[in-house]
C-alpha cells in the first residue's frame, strides 16, 4: 500500500526516529564519499507549478546518490499549462516512477494528485504546509542541539504562512515548545494551534518570543503568490526582523534557522544570517540528507518493518 507524505502527521514518531537517523548515516556517507545504492533503478518524478532552487536541486542530488534518477517537469511546457486535468497527468506519470514530489500552491491540489497517484506523493510545498524543510530543520536543530524534544523554538514572523503552519505542527510531533510571534491577521488557525495540546503560545512581541529561546526560525514575510501584498506586509511587520538587537534576547548559544531564500534587511539582518549562530546553509544542505531518508522510507520502506524491501 502506497505512503504518502503531505503533511507531518503522515508518518508515526517511530518512523520519524528511523529517518533522523538513517538521514545523519547518509550524510557521514556523503562526507565519506561511500556510494549508496539503494534506490538504483528507482525513478522519483518532480512536478513544479511554483519556482524551486533547493528543491529542486536537493531532491534531484538525493536520488542521484541514492543511484536512482529524477526527472523534472515544469509546469511551463507540461501539457497541465494547456489543461490538461491534473488527475490525468498522475495518473499516467504513477506508471513511469516510483515516488512523485509535487510544489503546487492550494492544498487541495495536492490531495487531487495524492488520490489519484498509484505512487507515493510527496509535498515539496503547498500553500499550507511545507513538511520537507522541517525535516532539515528538525534534522538541523538536532545536529546542532542533540535533541529537539524540550526545547524552546521561536517562530518570528508570518504565522499563517506554510512555515509557521508547518513549524506548528512540528511541536506537536516533535514535543517542543513553539513561542510564535505574528501580528494579528497573520497567526496561524486557532484549531492548529488548539491540536498541539499547549505547546504553541501565539504573541504579538517578538522580543517575548525569542526572549530564552534555544532556537529562532524566520521566513520571508511576502511568499510566492503574495507579492501584491508586500506593502502591506512590510507595514504591518515592521519590528519583526531577527537582528542583533532581537537575537540578544535569546540563549547565548541560540541558532538561527532560515528556509531561504532570505530577504536581507526586511525579516532578516545580514549580520545575523551570516553570524556565527546562523546555521542557515547547514539546514539548506539538510535538506538533501533528510530527504534521501524520506525517499528511501517511502519507495523501499524501513528494512526489517512493514512497508516493503529495503
Amino acid at each position: 500500500m502506497k505512503r504518502d507524505f503531505l503533511t507531518l502527521m503522515d508518518l508515526s514518531p517511530a518512523e520519524y526516529r528511523w529517518l533522523l537517523d538513517r538521514a545523519k548515516e547518509l550524510k557521514a556517507k556523503r562526507q565519506k564519499r561511500e556510494r549508496v545504492t539503494t534506490l538504483q533503478g528507482r525513478t522519483l518524478g518532480l512536478i513544479f507549478e511554483k519556482a524551486s532552487t533547493r528543491t529542486r536541486m536537493s531532491f534531484e542530488a538525493a536520488m542521484a546518490q541514492l543511484g536512482g534518477h529524477a526527472i523534472t517537469l515544469p509546469m511551463e511546457g507540461s501539457q497541465m499549462s494547456r489543461g490538461e486535468p491534473l488527475v490525468d497527468t498522475a495518473r499516467v506519470v504513477s506508471r513511469y516512477v516510483d515516488a512523485i514530489m509535487f510544489r503546487t500552491f492550494g492544498d487541495e491540489r495536492l490531495r487531487e494528485l495524492a488520490r489519484a497517484a498509484t505512487v507515493p506523493v510527496i509535498n515539496g510545498l503547498s500553500d499550507g504546509a511545507h513538511p520537507v524543510q522541517l525535516l532539515a530543520d528538525v534534522l538541523t536543530i538536532e545536529e546542532k542541539k542533540g535533541r529537539i524534544a524540550g526545547l524552546s523554538v521561536a517562530f518570528v514572523g508570518d504565522g499563517a504562512s506554510n512555515m509557521g503552519r508547518s513549524f506548528v505542527e512540528a511541536a506537536g510531533v516533535f514535543d517542543f515548545e513553539l513561542r510564535l510571534a505574528a501580528p494579528e491577521g497573520y497567526r496561524p488557525p486557532a484549531s492548529e494551534v488548539h491540536a498541539t495540546k499547549g505547546r504553541v503560545h501565539l504573541t504579538g512581541d517578538p522580543a517575548e518570543a525569542v526572549r530564552g529561546a534555544d532556537v529562532v526560525v524566520t521566513d520571508v514575510w511576502t511568499s510566492m503568490g503574495q507579492e501584491a501584498e508586500k506593502n502591506a506586509r512590510l507595514q504591518a511587520f515592521r519590528g519583526y526582523c531577527v537582528d542583533k538587537a532581537l537575537l540578544a534576547n535569546a540563549k547565548p548559544d541560540a541558532i538561527v534557522l532560515h528556509c531561504l531564500p532570505a530577504h536581507r534587511g526586511e525579516e532578516i539582518s545580514e549580520e545575523v544570517l551570516e553570524g556565527p549562530q546562523s546555521v542557515v546553509f547547514d539546514e539548506a544542505e539538510n535538506r538533501m540528507h533528510a530527504q534521501k531518508a524520506l525517499l528511501e522510507l517511502l519507495i523501499n520502506g524501513i528494512p526489517g518493518g512493514t512497508q516493503g524491501g529495503s
